[in-house]
């Protein structure tokens, strides 16, 4: 429904019908049966009672997500089943009701994949060809999918209405949310095939509230491993998390940032959907200091809100810790600013290794100022002193494959040192399931240069003797 169809006073009239009776109910209630006898197609009801609803009450359906307003429709188709005795085969009322209201008024049988617990990703692939990315790594195709392109359209359509995003031939690309911790994208003709429809990425990024030894017992790393990053950001050195989709990244930076002090102040800028829930709180009162900020996204160019402005605006508003939840475009210059000038920044950026990291870095950079890759390479290694490369293996395991540190030589030359490592030990395929063994290992200590910032930064001497202990020698 557009907007301009959209009514700023909805006067409900009560509902009538061209049939004048009513139903009551009796013995088994929860059966409907047509006045001819005769179950009916479902798709033919949806249609029917779609054009009756959308007609009468279209500003009811444009402006609901209330439950009180769920509730309203819903009590309107139900009436009009009733009165039209209206049945479909091998469906009770409230199942017709919900399954009607889902398809007009939500997102057809994608609802419950996308409020549903565990569900990390849904791809349309095409109207017929839908998967389902679960938290435990595995991917499912569904035994489900539309009953047309045109019922994919009409139904993501709905979604990014949420966003006031309009989708059509003049914009079939389009970037839009559902709530502030569900993002889509989407592509239609002339970008894809007619016969496809529309194919769109769901992405539902809940807040995991993962502990230390969840990490430690999934083997994603080891308890050295994570004290080491901790202490890192605990005590200014910046950091950055690469790796691809779906490979931890922002799971494990979300868990390093419940581990900073509460008295530390921390500014978050997320890309459209909140993927971070860091505001803690004690009998009632909230207990650490946390300003969580998104970018937003406009038809209107100037009113657009990007990561580069919002880091700007974090600098204003005196944090200690600064985290970027992703580096994709020429922020990535101002946070390597900030962390060059007395900001500890945490970030995450897509990136196929350690050493790939700094040079993705450069690139990145290079968006917002084109400056020479030797003068870029100085500054990004220098803000970024520790890189942790993170991998999704062929089996969906996580694992931290590598951390390495970037060490900056007297001469300026650089020095990277593998500090930690995954070393792959067996590799096969059982009963078609990929089976993959190893291990992490300490390779080098931090440079002499790493301990004299941790000391500057207050790191006690205790706490620095450990972190040498764990990582081998220097």
């Amino acid at each position: 429904m557009s907007r301009k169809n959209r009514r700023k006073d909805v006067n409900i009239p009560p509902l009538t019908t061209a049939r004048p009776y009513s139903i009551t109910m009796t013995g088994n209630q929860g059966l409907f049966f047509s006045s001819d006898g005769a179950a009916r197609d479902f798709n033919s009801v949806l249609h029917e009672v779609q054009e009756y609803i959308s007609g009468k009450y279209a500003a009811l359906i444009t402006d609901g997500g209330t439950e009180e307003v769920k509730a309203q429709i819903k009590r309107y188709i139900t009436k009009y089943v009733q009165d039209y005795r209206i049945a479909v085969s091998s469906m009770s009322q409230e199942q017709l009701v919900d399954t009607l209201y889902t398809e007009m008024a939500e997102f057809s049988f994608l609802t419950k994949y996308i409020f549903g617990t565990g569900i990390e990703e849904i791809d349309v692939n095409a109207w017929n060809d839908i998967e389902v990315q679960y938290s435990s790594g595995i991917t499912k195709k569904l035994d489900e999918n539309f009953d047309s392109p045109e019922h994919a359209i009409n139904v993501v359509r709905r979604m990014l209405h949420v966003s006031g995003m309009v989708l059509d031939n003049a914009s079939p690309a389009i970037l839009g949310h559902l709530s502030k911790n569900i993002r889509i994208s989407v592509l239609k003709t002339p970008l894809v095939d007619e016969d496809v429809g529309v194919s769109a990425s769901i992405r539902i990024v809940n807040p995991q509230s993962m502990q230390k030894d969840d990490f430690i017992r999934g083997g994603t790393a080891t308890g050295p491993m994570l004290d080491f990053l901790a202490e890192c950001l605990r005590f200014g050195i910046s950091i950055c998390v690469a790796g691809a989709t779906s490979s931890g990244k922002t799971t494990l930076a979300g868990w390093l940032l419940t581990t900073i002090p509460d008295n530390k102040r921390i500014f978050t800028i997320e890309n459209g959907s909140r993927e971070l829930a860091l505001v803690r709180q004690k009998d009632g009162r909230v207990c650490n200091s946390v300003i969580h900020t998104l970018t937003r996204m406009s038809e209107n160019e100037k009113q657009n809100i990007d990561q580069d402005i919002l880091l700007d605006m974090a600098l204003r508003f005196n944090p200690e810790i600064i985290c970027v939840g992703e580096m994709r475009g020429p922020e990535a210059y101002a946070a390597q600013e900030s962390a060059r000038t007395g900001h500890t920044v945490l970030t995450t950026i897509h990136s196929n290794s350690c050493e790939a990291t700094w040079r993705r870095m450069v690139t990145l950079c290079k968006r917002k100022y084109d400056m020479a890759d030797s003068t870029l390479m100085d500054l990004v290694t220098e803000a970024f002193p520790i890189v942790v490369f993170s991998k999704q293996l062929e089996n969906k395991q996580r694992r931290l494959m590598e951390i390495m540190e970037c060490e900056i030589l007297p001469d300026g030359t650089r020095s990277f040192r593998s500090l930690f490592q995954f070393q792959i030990t067996d590799n096969r395929v059982e009963d078609g399931k990929f089976i993959i063994n190893g291990c992490h290992s300490a390779v080098q200590g931090i440079s002499p240069s790493l301990q004299k910032r941790f000391l500057e930064n207050g790191m006690p001497q205790d706490t620095l003797k450990q972190i040498l202990a764990a990582g081998g020698a220097v």
